[in-house]
């Protein structure tokens, strides 16, 4: 296994070996990792290579990061999956942002046949947030509460503090006006 972090900012990568080693455990210094200081657009666009996940961190849409919000950049980070593999990103709050939401979710169903939504809570954020698994094959919906904790067990995951398969399943559970 390896994973790629494409960042464009050494300075949050600075930051991060400084004063959040509770976080990475040292993943900055494992080989497997390949650390790209640039653009993640032109990342995306100029690689060749195929991933099982892709995870997008983003700030949020606007400014610089406008075009990480495109149905085309969408349509080339799925060009970069494998055939069961999946994208997952923050979407927006459910709460204050329905309007992103939709639009998100819309651009994101031009690039990917599965797109799953997902709530959790993210105090910094100011409570119950949106995120969303986008896939060609892969429903999250479909794994149960004894798959994921027997995969989390499987893969030897000892320090997670809050996943597990019935936070898994909870947050598949949409409520009504998110639903809408």
């Amino acid at each position: 296994a390896a994973v790629t972090l494409v960042e464009i900012d050494m300075a949050v990568v600075d930051i991060a070996r400084k004063y959040l080693a509770h976080v990475h455990r040292g993943a900055f210094d494992d080989p497997r990792l390949t650390l790209r200081i640039e653009d993640g657009f032109a990342f995306v666009w100029n690689d060749t290579a195929h991933y099982d996940l892709i995870v997008l961190d983003l700030t949020d849409a606007g400014g610089p990061s406008a075009e990480l919000y495109t149905a085309e950049f969408y349509r080339a980070c799925a060009a970069r999956l494998t055939p069961t593999g999946a994208l997952t990103l923050h979407v927006a709050s459910p709460v204050a942002h329905p309007e992103r939401i939709q639009a998100t979710l819309a651009k994101l169903r031009t690039a990917f046949a599965v797109v799953t939504p997902y709530l959790t809570a993210i105090p910094l954020y100011g409570g119950l947030w949106m995120m969303a698994c986008c896939s060609p094959t892969l429903d999250p919906r479909s794994l149960t509460t004894l798959q994921v904790d027997r995969r989390v067990a499987q893969r030897g995951l000892k320090h997670l503090q809050y996943y597990n398969g019935d936070t898994h399943r909870a947050a598949m559970a949409l409520p009504n006006f998110v639903r809408a």
